[in-house]
């Protein structure tokens, strides 16, 4: 029987400090959440991503559930950086904990001008660098699926900022660490991913796909073993801390993530099942800590071991 009482949570993000591994992923939960639950007990909080200009997104329909999972062609809908700034970015400062903002762009300059915008606030933790959008027609996809393109973005954000820089990787690539070994060299202070698999669904009956943007990104438990083992992958590439995403829907999934390299987890779409899910989770890591006579779950951090 186990006599840990009080296991540590706490990891540390390049500067970003949460008190436990557990964010929610850009796009999947939002502020009326704070409605019914308590925001600071998350290690962090992620809001919608954010562009230089307000978008209305893709036409709908823009959204499918598809087996274990779903696809989306949001396009990026936001009010843009300067309404975030001054309606939204506030409601956020009375939690006590560190505030990360998704940014897209489509050029290394416009990156960086979000970047210097987001720095002036003094009020945020961290930028994630979005270059892994798989549902718009130009822009991130591009950056996050060439290694030149990502080393430009974030050489141009790291100019720009002396906030943690996070860059957001795409799956929908030959060779997940050739990419994550580039955001590393270019200034990246840590990685997360995976972003959404490029998809499609189409209705057999109307002979027309379900979605008007044609493709998607899936998201949800169906992506979870690709999103594992490239966050493996990541861990044994490159040096920096890697928060690992991708069909998380339980503390074991979340282990699994952080077995493999991840520092700290994001839950995504699970938000839409079950609002409460990333708090659960929390809890589910600590009991696990406590079950396994864990002290600290830094511990556990690539543990994985070979049958």
């Amino acid at each position: 029987m186990s006599t840990l009482a009080k296991p540590n949570l706490s990891v540390q993000v390049s500067g970003i400090k949460m008190k436990n591994p557990v964010t929610v992923a850009s796009g999947t939960f939002g502020l009326q959440s704070d409605n019914y639950f308590d925001l600071s007990v998350l290690g962090a909080v992620v809001p919608k991503g954010i562009t230089l200009n307000p978008k209305e997104g893709n036409k709908p329909p823009r959204t499918i559930e598809t087996p274990s999972g779903m696809l989306n062609a949001i396009g990026l809908q936001n009010p843009g950086i300067d309404h975030f700034i001054k309606e939204v970015l506030p409601r956020y400062e009375k939690f006590d904990i560190p505030i990360i903002i998704n940014i897209s762009a489509e050029s290394a300059e416009e990156y960086a001008l979000l970047a210097e915008k987001l720095t002036a606030t003094g009020k945020i933790t961290g930028i994630e660098i979005n270059v892994s959008c798989p549902n718009l027609k130009r822009g991130g996809f591009q950056f996050g699926s060439d290694p030149k393109e990502t080393e430009k973005v974030v050489k141009a954000v790291r100019k720009a900022t002396d906030l943690t820089i996070i860059t957001k990787l795409t799956p929908n690539v030959t060779d997940i660490m050739e990419i994550a070994k580039a955001a590393e060299g270019a200034g990246s202070d840590a990685i997360s991913l995976i972003n959404t698999l490029l998809g499609t669904s189409i209705d057999v009956k109307t002979r027309k796909f379900h979605l008007a943007n044609v493709t998607g990104g899936l998201s949800g438990p169906a992506v979870k073993p690709v999103a594992v083992r490239m966050v493996w992958q990541c861990f044994n590439a490159v040096k920096i801390p890697i928060i690992g995403m991708g069909g998380i829907s339980n503390a074991n999934d979340a282990l699994e993530f952080i077995l493999a390299g991840a520092t700290a987890v994001a839950v995504g779409t699970y938000n839409f099942v079950n609002p409460r899910s990333p708090f659960e989770i929390i809890e589910g890591i600590k009991n696990y800590l406590i079950e396994n006579n864990i002290a600290d779950i830094n511990d556990l951090r690539g543990a994985v071991e070979t049958v």
